[in-house]
């Protein structure tokens, strides 16, 4: 273990000594680009937009830094990319600085310059464009919350590695000899000569701005440090200076040029389009050689790599995006989401894990920040010592590392056509995505899909809220067996999933016509062969990859209902969609009690079931001083017998994630269906749609879609978490629940499945602590999971940073498939991360 450099904390601290910026004058550039630029073929405007941008924005160099490059002039600022979407900024304007989370500070200034420059844009966006192409029952479908394609449908695509291993070894220059040599070759008969040759055109303007983006770097660096009397201060900026006169232009040649050269790479990638999830993923190998070089020839000190390496994990904290703000529940705390893996094997397979992948462990826990989302891969040559080191990280509280399992992984991309070499040599992305890097163009995150929710519009016959949106599958008064019901709920998820895919594929379109990224391309294997960009189908490997969000919830109450009404018959389907709609009795309850007087010192919102029923009872009895029964005007008893049967239904019949056999097959079968259905289709870019299971933490947000639900959940409460068992039903112990996920088929799921589980910190206390948690990964991954994460930390400390966050500022937890700091999380999103069960061994 080596010590933390000083450096590190005041790093931190400049970084987040305020809340985060938006800044308008990446807006104002593309903008005047792009009326420029008019009637030019749409790759090369966005190749001369990138150009405008990197030649004419603001750089700074912030203190004590040894990596640099900004995207913004604000620490963790905000830049704006109005191609993509706007008006929605417009609107929350003045509401930004008052949000309960991922506040944004905004000066009048800039509003009046990007409301000017959002004139420009409209109906040239791609959200605008991406609306007109989809079918009207589509977009009826996605506003009744069924399902959501927020990421793409307001952002950029993002959710890419890069061939960073090619940029340090052959320089931008390289890659511009080979575009060079794929425009030369062009065939004059080629039907797409002509649009190939403008693909290529645009790379060579892209590679030549982001040369000149990293030499304006090295000549304000070397400004710097003829300005400052501090002479190690002086000799840092220097040396800073002339690493970047050279890379990324150049090959690198040591640890520190690899180091800055992924950092230019890392930033400019994200100033072309705000597409986040651009992950480093497997940075120990592509990088360990010049680490390797540099501390075994004594050029670098262990210590003074990692210093460097420290310093390049606080630089990604420094990316930043503003999102509209529905979806900061869906991904609350500033997430970026740019995953590092650690560890794993090589395409030939052999176990890489290397003095780097240590080294990447340590940075986090010496910078203790939400970024880099670090993840190691484990199979059954992992060295123990690795698995160790990610215990004594995982128990910092930190939410990381997320654990993967290779031996799903691999053959789950094998089976979706990816060689077994490529396979082997796979990271991931974001959340829980796996993919090959430098080859894929995955669309991860493509959509949120609302499982329950299919449910809940089966139970009223195709309507939600009075409005047809699906199939008439059957009034529920005539279903005489739970067959009946399982059919119908399977109709209605495959027609709910054919409108997602045409609103995935629609989105796909818009940003293949109106936003193609051809900086981006150039590092990405197939695109200069092809002559097409990422967004028309360049990559080597294309998919789509929707999640589906509450298999948990869908499954436990279809359990419920298949024992409780046709098998015990303790109700039958129309009593329990009375209850359902009722909200347990909750709705009659605050709907029709007097405003001014009942409940007047209780949040209901709060109140656990026990004490909603006892306190019906001393409404009924006339007993509580608080409330005059007289002005309750609710049939009670009915609100009561309501709240039983929420009991019944929670108690009643077996929960997801107690090793019981029947509930655990039958949201398999949940799973099943959504995954097999989703693995039809295909995409415009002439791949096909690949399922995941994981909600970022948009569980939370389809929750607030979806009404009361068979597994006694009210109307509004958050979804389960990823493939988790929902809160508080897993009963049985973290062994159990593991064995229940296990049941689930991972390999279908192969564009990723999440599950998280919370300890109590004195469960991994000591030696004994760390190896019962190697233990747990390893057990559960030889029964085929593929993915866990843990959160570390009591719920007596969150609950005290809910109550003091400015004792908290620095308190990271884990969300979904990211870290995040804790008070800066829509408090929806941290009540969700408290009901999560507390584990012990």
């Amino acid at each position: 273990m080596t010590e933390k450099n000083a450096r590190i904390d005041r790093l931190i601290d400049h970084l987040f000594e305020n809340d985060p910026t938006v800044e308008s004058e990446r807006a104002l550039l593309i903008t005047a680009s792009y009326k420029e630029t008019e009637n030019q073929p749409i790759i090369i405007r966005r190749a001369k937009a990138l150009e405008k941008i990197l030649k004419n924005m603001s750089l700074v160099i912030r203190p004590e830094e040894l990596i640099i490059g900004n995207l913004t002039t604000t620490p963790r600022g905000t830049q704006i990319f109005p191609e993509f979407s706007n008006q929605w900024l417009e609107d929350e304007f003045d509401r930004i600085e008052k949000r309960k989370g991922d506040v944004f500070k905004i000066s009048e200034q800039v509003k009046t310059e990007l409301s000017e420059a959002f004139k420009y844009w409209k109906g040239r966006t791609t959200n605008e464009f991406a609306t007109e192409l989809m079918f009207p029952e589509t977009v009826t479908a996605m506003n009744a919350g069924v399902f959501t394609v927020g990421n793409y449908y307001f952002n950029g695509i993002g959710h890419i590695s890069v061939d960073y291993r090619k940029v340090l070894e052959v320089g931008l220059k390289g890659i511009r000899e080979e575009t060079l040599a794929a425009f030369n070759a062009l065939d004059a008969g080629d039907p797409e000569a002509v649009t190939k040759s403008h693909f290529l055109e645009a790379v060579l303007i892209s590679i030549d701005a982001v040369i000149e983006y990293a030499h304006r770097l090295a000549k304000l660096a070397s400004n710097e440090a003829n300005s400052v009397t501090d002479m190690k201060r002086k000799d840092e900026l220097i040396k800073v200076s002339e690493i970047l006169s050279k890379v990324p232009e150049n090959p690198a040649e040591n640890f520190y040029e690899a180091l800055q050269s992924f950092w230019i790479i890392q930033a400019v990638i994200q100033i072309e389009s705000n597409g986040h999830s651009i992950s480093p993923m497997r940075f120990d190998q592509y990088v360990y050689p010049y680490y390797l070089q540099d501390v075994e020839n004594g050029n670098l000190s262990e210590m003074e790599a990692q210093e460097l390496l420290d310093c390049l994990w606080v630089k990604f904290n420094d990316v930043n995006k503003i999102r509209d703000e529905a979806s900061t529940k869906a991904f609350g705390g500033y997430p970026m989401f740019q995953n590092l893996i650690v560890g794993g094997q090589d395409g030939k397979g052999r176990d890489v894990t290397n003095k780097l992948s240590y080294a990447c462990l340590e940075a986090t826990s010496h910078t203790k920040l939400p970024q880099p989302s670090i993840s190691i891969r484990v199979w059954n040559r992992t060295p123990e010592t690795l698995i160790h080191k990610a215990g004594e990280v995982s128990r910092l509280g930190l939410g990381m590392p997320a654990y993967y399992s290779d031996e799903v992984i691999i053959p789950a991309l094998e089976n979706r056509g990816i060689s077994l070499e490529d396979a082997r040599d796979y990271g991931i992305i974001g959340c829980v995505e796996p993919q090959v890097g430098g080859k894929t163009e995955g669309w991860h995150d493509a959509a949120f899909f609302n499982i329950p929710k299919v449910l809940e519009i089966t139970m009223n016959n195709g309507y939600s809220d009075g409005q047809k949106i699906g199939l008439q599958t059957g009034d529920i008064s005539s279903f005489q067996t739970y067959k009946q019901l399982e059919e119908a709920f399977e109709k209605q998820m495959k027609y709910f999933v054919k409108l997602l895919i045409n609103a995935d594929n629609s989105v796909d379109v818009s940003h293949g016509q109106r936003a193609p990224l051809p900086f981006l391309s150039s590092m990405v294997d197939s695109c200069i062969e092809k002559g097409k960009s990422l967004q028309e189908g360049g990559a080597k490997y294309n998919f789509t990859g929707p999640q589906g969000v509450g298999i948990a919830n869908a499954g436990d109450s279809l359990m419920a209902i298949k024992k409780l009404v046709f098998e015990e018959g303790k109700m039958t389907l129309p009593e329990l969609k009375q209850v359902l709609d009722s909200n347990f009795g909750k709705d009659e309850i605050q709907a029709q009690s007097n405003p001014k007087e009942h409940l007047s010192n209780i949040d209901l919102s709060d109140l656990t079931s026990d004490k909603l029923v006892e306190l019906l009872k001393s409404l009924l009895s006339g007993n509580d001083d608080s409330i005059e029964s007289k002005q309750v005007t609710v049939d009670k008893q009915e609100a009561v017998d309501g709240e039983y049967i929420r009991h019944l239904l929670i108690n009643g019949a077996p929960k997801f994630g107690n090793d019981v056999d029947e509930v655990d097959e039958l949201v398999r079968d949940v799973a099943l269906i959504y995954c097999e259905e989703v693995q039809k289709y295909k995409n415009p870019r002439g791949g096909t749609f690949q399922p995941g299971l994981y909600p970022v933490s948009a569980n939370v947000s389809c929750g607030l879609e979806t009404k009361a639900s068979a597994d006694g959940r009210y109307a509004g409460e958050p979804l389960a978490d990823g493939v988790s068992p929902t809160s508080g039903r897993d009963q049985s112990g973290p062994t159990a629940a593991l064995n229940s996920v296990s049941k689930l088929d991972h390999h279908i799921a192969s564009n990723g499945t999440l599950l998280n589980q919370k300890f109590h910190p004195s469960a991994l206390q000591g030696e004994t602590g760390l190896k019962n948690l190697s233990a747990l990964v390893r057990a559960y991954f030889d029964q085929k999971g593929m993915h866990v994460q843990f959160n570390v930390i009591s719920r007596e400390k969150l609950r005290d940073a809910q109550k003091n966050p400015e004792k908290y500022k620095n308190l990271v937890v884990r969300v979904a498939g990211y870290s995040a700091h804790f008070v800066s999380l829509d408090k929806s999103i941290q009540e969700d991360i408290i009901a999560r069960t507390e584990q012990a061994f």
